[in-house]
């Protein structure tokens, strides 16, 4: 995802400031869902960043820098506003639900059944919509130029880790160092054995995962406990999370 062109190409309907936090966002939640990792993107204030945009296109480019995000949602359907129905209703009502999810279950801890995954990619599918309708009001862009945007806005954020009979199988062109520190990302914040890791990583030889994971751990990117379990730091989880983005396109 092109984040700089996508916010150039949202300035043309909305302030550039506006624009750029919604690319950002955007591609936050993009890469989260992708990576599988919870709490870093900021859903709450993609929908802030949309409702201050719905105010810049009713009030000819002025808007709240602290809006009442709900109360805007709740007013905007019944009265008059020079929005397009499908701002106006449609994406009102999506951000509305998509603040309420945001507000009202956690997306960053677990439970005993855990949502926060379909949680995060339900947010990421109501973002997608919601970016679509701001380009489909974009000027002085190519339409076919439009068109590419919003079906590039549209594509499925590409699973980077696929979970196979109990095994994290990392895709992507990585080395060994990289592909543990992925796998124990996405097992964070529980302690992993070595064996799991090893059997996640078995297309590698045994001891080129042991010497990237004794490797990791001379850096202070992993600690090893007396049951020889295995989690990241929280240097090795930036790390982990610099390393995952880097292979999501």
């Amino acid at each position: 995802m092109d984040q700089a062109g996508l916010g150039l190409a949202l300035a043309t309907a909305v302030p550039q400031e506006l624009a750029d936090d919604l690319a950002e966002q955007f591609v936050a939640i993009r890469r989260d869902v992708a990576t599988n990792t919870l709490g870093r993107a900021a859903p709450g204030k993609f929908v802030e960043s949309v409702v201050q945009s719905l105010q810049a296109l009713e009030n000819g480019g002025t808007y709240d820098a602290q809006p009442n995000v709900d109360g805007y949602l709740r007013g905007i359907e019944s009265r008059q506003s020079p929005l397009p129905d499908g701002l106006r209703i449609c994406a009102a009502r999506l951000a509305r639900a998509m603040y309420a999810l945001r507000s009202k279950r956690s997306i960053v801890h677990k439970g005993e059944v855990n949502t926060s995954f379909y949680d995060l990619r339900l947010l990421y599918a109501g973002a997608q919509w919601v970016l679509a309708e701001l380009l489909a009001l974009a000027q002085g862009i190519k339409g076919e130029d439009a068109a590419r945007l919003i079906e590039e806005v549209q594509l499925p954020a590409g699973e980077l880790v696929e979970v196979l009979d109990g095994r994290q199988i990392v895709h992507g062109d990585m080395t060994v160092r990289e592909e543990a520190l992925v796998v124990l990302m996405n097992l964070h914040p529980d302690p992993a054995p070595v064996s799991e890791v090893q059997r996640s990583i078995d297309r590698r030889s045994p001891k080129s995962v042991t010497n990237a994971l004794t490797k990791l751990w001379k850096d202070k990117l992993i600690h090893r406990n007396d049951e020889k379990r295995v989690v990241l730091t929280e240097p090795g989880l930036q790390e982990a999370i610099r390393v995952a983005q880097s292979h999501v396109r």
